[in-house]
């Protein structure tokens, strides 16, 4: 089956993430999750395994005048999941940073990150690997995507707020959580919230259990 065109815009391309861009994209990482517990941080070893396991699941944004160096990318591995068990922990379920979770016949694309550079914010990129990933589901034929979105504007009212007092007013729209939110614009629903999903005190350690079906 013929590969179909991955997403483009103005100025900027998806395309296949490659080896070459592992050092790039550790340091990408850096940018995007500051706050975010180092050991979790995928380091350029990790990036060039996730290309040997599974090449055709990871994406990368690469802009005109910077064509060797990664502007956004996203990770992800197939995975067995049962959606009526949401709770998991991140990087566990990946098997370790290296994806060795990963499953050839796993019916789910799991969604490990995905970032984009700050300077390259509100111009599609995120939608753009999304629907990269999204066509990796049709051409795979497998059930949908499912990924965590942390909730990244819990850490600045989690002193005041429940962690799941926030979720459900997110979910209902009453809130505008700057990751979440959009996730769910982009055509993923909510299915639970996730306590301890990572080490990072930006989204109070939680994440929301998202997925988006074929």
């Amino acid at each position: 089956m013929r590969a179909a065109a991955l997403p483009r815009g103005a100025g900027w391309r998806v395309t296949r993430t490659a080896a070459g861009h592992a050092g790039a994209l550790a340091e990408l990482q850096r940018i995007v999750f500051p706050t975010l517990a180092p050991e979790e941080w995928f380091e350029a070893r990790h990036y060039r395994r996730h290309v040997a396991v599974f090449p055709e699941g990871q994406f990368a944004v690469l802009a005109a005048g910077t064509p060797e160096t990664p502007v956004a990318a996203t990770t992800t591995l197939r995975l067995r999941f049962d959606p009526a068990h949401p709770q998991h922990r991140f990087p566990e379920i990946l098997g370790g940073r290296g994806l060795g979770a990963h499953d050839p016949e796993g019916p789910w694309l799991y969604g490990a990150d995905l970032g984009v550079h700050p300077a390259w914010r509100r111009r599609g990129l995120a939608a753009a690997l999304y629907e990269a990933r999204q066509g990796t589901v049709r051409r795979l034929g497998l059930a949908g995507q499912l990924t965590v979105g942390m909730l990244n504007g819990y850490g600045a009212v989690a002193g005041r707020v429940s962690a799941e007092d926030y979720y459900q007013r997110v979910v209902r729209g009453e809130v505008f959580d700057p990751t979440v939110s959009v996730q769910l614009r982009l055509g993923f629903r909510a299915e639970g919230l996730i306590p301890d999903y990572v080490r990072d005190p930006r989204c109070g350690n939680c994440g929301v259990l998202l997925i988006r079906a074929r």
